[in-house]
């Protein structure tokens, strides 16, 4: 087995204090965060189980962990300085994360959720958008009552969706801090723009949409088209509607925007049929979040990016090297 395997040695020197902490709070993240086992922690860090379980007790025994952890590592807080100069962002949040070919949702979301609750005050308005990272943070947000504060969500349905629907994350995020929630009623994708605007215009569903637009912060994500999990699989979006979209120079949406690498929207009949908050209006709410990670969304975030300039990124450590162009260099290949 080759040296340069991480698994066939540990992945950070304990030669010096500093590095023993790195390697400790690593493990802890990838056993209380990501959820893996002692076993599978000690494969991933290239380090024998009892070095876990030591590490594991003394990250207890430090503080270090509570319900999550708390200790920020140095090398992450770097990448976060890093990418609010390279994209001029307020603020830069990234999880701590080391498998490459391993879905990196439960670990943006759980640094993302206490951000957001942060974020949130009375009286304030709060767009929020949709995906399976947006929906995980549900499982990590500490719930409060907060007087006034009104959840708008910023496109329409899916009729046959259950846990990803965004009518159901705007409503549970609403249910959270106890606050007002305002819904799309009607599907994410219609039938024809005459469709469209006859809803905007004659139903008042445009007043929704006015008033996402007086929201101080909008919640979004992104999907990439070479992994569209929820609307192709619902039957939204047909394989050759997604070919076609791919032939036109899409690289994912943002809110069923579908648009190009540089973040312009792309000519389709499906940008005229989405009931959602189109890119021009989301440019007036003032603070803008931005939630996604992945290697299949690292082209769609660089577009979001271009085109939504968010003021605040939530994502996972390799995304963000690979978002500044660094090679990914000391992380684990899970395949």
């Amino acid at each position: 087995m080759s040296q340069n395997n991480p698994r066939s040695a540990p992945r950070a020197s304990a030669s010096s204090p500093s590095s023993q902490r790195e390697l400790r709070i690593r493990a802890a993240w990838i056993y209380y965060v990501e959820g893996h086992t002692q076993n599978e922690v000690a494969e991933i860090l290239g380090v024998h189980r009892v070095a876990v379980t030591r590490m594991l007790s003394e990250a207890r025994r430090r503080g270090e962990v509570a319900i999550s952890v708390k200790s920020d590592l140095e090398p992450v807080v770097q990448i976060e300085r890093r990418l609010e100069r390279a994209f001029q962002l307020e603020a830069a949040v990234v999880a701590p994360f080391c498998i490459t070919a391993s879905e990196p949702t439960a670990a943006i979301a759980a640094a993302a959720a206490p951000y957001i609750a942060d974020q949130l005050a009375p009286n304030m308005t709060v767009g929020v958008g949709w995906g399976r990272t947006l929906h995980a943070t549900l499982g990590y947000l500490e719930g409060r009552a907060i007087d006034g504060m009104r959840v708008v969500s910023l496109l329409g349905g899916i009729a046959e969706a259950k846990r990803f629907n965004p009518a159901e994350f705007a409503w549970q995020f609403a249910e959270r801090f106890d606050a007002e929630g305002f819904l799309i009623p009607a599907p994410a994708i219609v039938d024809s723009p005459v469709t469209k605007h006859a809803l905007l215009e004659r139903c008042g569903l445009d007043q929704v949409f006015q008033l996402a637009e007086s929201s101080e912060i909008a919640l979004l994500s992104c999907g990439g088209i070479d992994d569209m999990p929820t609307s192709y699989r619902l039957g939204y979006m047909s394989e050759a509607e997604r070919q076609s979209l791919m032939d036109a120079g899409a690289v994912g949406d943002i809110l069923y925007n579908f648009v190009d690498i540089e973040g312009k929207p792309v000519e389709h009949s499906i940008n005229e049929r989405c009931m959602s908050m189109s890119l021009e209006r989301l440019h007036r709410i003032p603070r803008r979040i931005l939630v996604s990670g992945g290697i299949q969304k690292e082209s769609v975030m660089k577009a979001a990016i271009k085109c939504l300039r968010p003021t605040t990124l939530i994502t996972d450590e390799i995304s963000a090297l690979r978002l500044l162009g660094d090679p990914v260099t000391g992380a684990v290949d899970a395949t």
